[in-house]
């Protein structure tokens, strides 16, 4: 889905030539009839739902983001980390890396508890903080976090924790 095409252009600097890797950025846009538009967080909760295996829900805790154009489609899906029944490990940079990539308007970030317990974490909390606010640098809106159990979910947004 993603491509990079990285070019070698040779430099002159004082006596020995260097070379500068240019890279230039391409993403394939999806066709039409993937796209599936976000409405709510029960939108956002039954495609994610597709996303996370039932065998490991209870197990592992992994962590997605969707990434949405202006009219709240979703254009991508990543997984960001895979944990184990206390957490995972989140790089913010790799989310935004995403969001830019697919020039990504709006972003939703969604992980579970294995433990079945929706309520979130401080560290969700303080990860949910820093992702609202570095989208600001970047033209992009969270638009939700959802944390996600075999059984239900917590929508940030509907709790009003964003």
């Amino acid at each position: 889905m993603n491509n990079q095409i990285i070019k070698s252009i040779p430099v002159r600097r004082r006596k020995s030539q260097k070379t500068l890797h240019e890279v230039e950025i391409i993403y394939n846009w999806p066709s039409i009839g993937a796209i599936r538009q976000i409405n709510s967080a029960a939108d956002s909760y039954k495609l994610l739902k597709e996303l996370y295996d039932p065998k490991k829900i209870n197990y592992k805790e992994m962590f997605y983001v969707l990434l949405l154009n202006r009219a709240n489609c979703c254009i991508g899906i990543s997984m960001i980390g895979v944990g184990g029944t206390a957490g995972v490990m989140v790089n913010i940079k790799e989310i935004f890396q995403l969001a830019i990539k697919t020039n990504a308007s709006g972003i939703i970030l969604s992980h579970n508890h294995p433990s079945g317990n929706r309520q979130p974490s401080e560290a969700d909390k303080t990860l949910t903080k820093k992702v609202k606010e570095a989208c600001s640098y970047v033209e992009c809106t969270l638009l939700d976090h959802l944390i996600l159990t075999s059984d239900g979910y917590l929508s940030f947004a509907e709790e009003s924790l964003l």
